[in-house]
Formats: C-alpha cells, sequence, structure tokens
C-alpha cells in the first residue's frame, strides 16, 4: 500500500512538472511572438517619423529658395544704397559745380564810381546784394575787396580816394548781415588800370571796386 501511494505522488509531481513546464514554454512563446509582430510596427513607426526622399528635397528646396530671396533682397537694398549715393555725389557736384560759378560771378562782377566820388551808385547795389548772398550760403569764404582810380589826382589822393570806395562797399555788405571781420580792402589807386587811354571811356571802367576770394 506504502509502495503504491509512492508511486502515485510521483505521477502526480510529474503529470505537475509537465504542466507547469509547458505553461512556462506557452508564455514565453507568446511573449516571444507578440514582440515579433510589434517588432515591424515598431520599425514602421520609426520610417515613417523618417523624412522621406521627396521632403527632403522639398525641404531642401526651401532652404534654397529662402536663401536665394534673401540675396535678392540684399542685392535690391545695395542697388538702392548706390542709386541713391549717385544722386548723392550728382548733388554735391552740381552744387559745387553751382558755388564755383557764384563764386567767379563775384570775382567778375566789379561796381563802378562817379568821378571823385565813393558812394555806392543805386545800380550796383543789387550787385552787392548778390555777393552778400554768396558770403551767407559760404560762411568759410573771406574776400578782399581792391579800390582803383582813373589817373586824374596825384597818385596819394587817388590811394586814398581808392581805400574810401573799397571801405564804402565793405560797409554795405556790413549792413547786409556780412562779419567785417570775412573782408579786406586795400587802395591800388591809379596803379592797377582796367583800360588804357586818356579819355571818358578809360576813365570810367578804371573808378571801380574789384572783389577777390582769398584762397
Amino acid at each position: 500500500m506504502k509502495k503504491y501511494l509512492i508511486i502515485v505522488t510521483l505521477m502526480v509531481f510529474a503529470c505537475s512538472s509537465i504542466f507547469l513546464f509547458s505553461s512556462c514554454a506557452k508564455k514565453q512563446i507568446v511573449t516571444e511572438e507578440k514582440e515579433i509582430k510589434a517588432a515591424p510596427k515598431e520599425a514602421a513607426a520609426v520610417e515613417k517619423e523618417k523624412p522621406t526622399l521627396k521632403e527632403e528635397k522639398e525641404e531642401e528646396y526651401k532652404r534654397a529658395e529662402g536663401v536665394r530671396l534673401e540675396r535678392l533682397k540684399e542685392l535690391e537694398i545695395a542697388k538702392k544704397i548706390e542709386a541713391e549715393a549717385k544722386v548723392k555725389d550728382a548733388k554735391i557736384k552740381e552744387d559745387k559745380a553751382w558755388q564755383e560759378r557764384r563764386a567767379a560771378s563775384l570775382e567778375a562782377a566789379s561796381i563802378y564810381f562817379d568821378f571823385d566820388k565813393s558812394f555806392i551808385r543805386l545800380e550796383y547795389r543789387a550787385v552787392l546784394k548778390k555777393k552778400a548772398e554768396f558770403l551767407k550760403d559760404n560762411p568759410d569764404i573771406r574776400i578782399r575787396i581792391e579800390g582803383n582810380c582813373d589817373e586824374r589826382g596825384t597818385g596819394e589822393y587817388n590811394l586814398a580816394l581808392g581805400e574810401r570806395r573799397a571801405s564804402s562797399a565793405k560797409e554795405f555788405l556790413a549792413s547786409l548781415g556780412i562779419s567785417p571781420d570775412r573782408i579786406e580792402t586795400i587802395s591800388y589807386g591809379e596803379e592797377r588800370p582796367l583800360a588804357i587811354g586818356h579819355g571818358d571811356g578809360a576813365w570810367n571802367q578804371n573808378r571801380r571796386d574789384d572783389f577777390v576770394i582769398m584762397k
């Protein structure tokens, strides 16, 4: 009887072991099967996350297009700056040429006096006003007024008369707002005639003030 119980116990233990082993093996197989089936899904998800060749090309094109547009903007800005610089240079040159013409006009336009007189005649006040406008526009420029006379009279008298004529023009410019410090006067008397001769035609041209820009 005892022997029989031992045999039964061994058979029960054997069956339990077989069942347990079978269950574990089955569970492991199922787990592995799930992992194997899941792997392709995960791989597919990874592949989905990766950009396709088409998307990569589109991204590359967008970057290249962005760079191109940015370069175009830079070129447009550079062209605009260059155009503005050219306009500015042209304006500077134009202004310079205009000022040079005005300076030449200032030096070219003398004023003339009556015989033995030093007051400014009415027709020459407009000439002096133009000179004053030029001097106001060019505050760094200084001028010299040169008084002259015709040949009549003594040398000493004509030097004094020439100085009065130069001073008269200086005072008129000062009355228009030009600082006297910017104006120098000198008299040449009869020493620098503009016209050679001994009649009214020559004398009228020699009774004058000349204007020189001091460099």
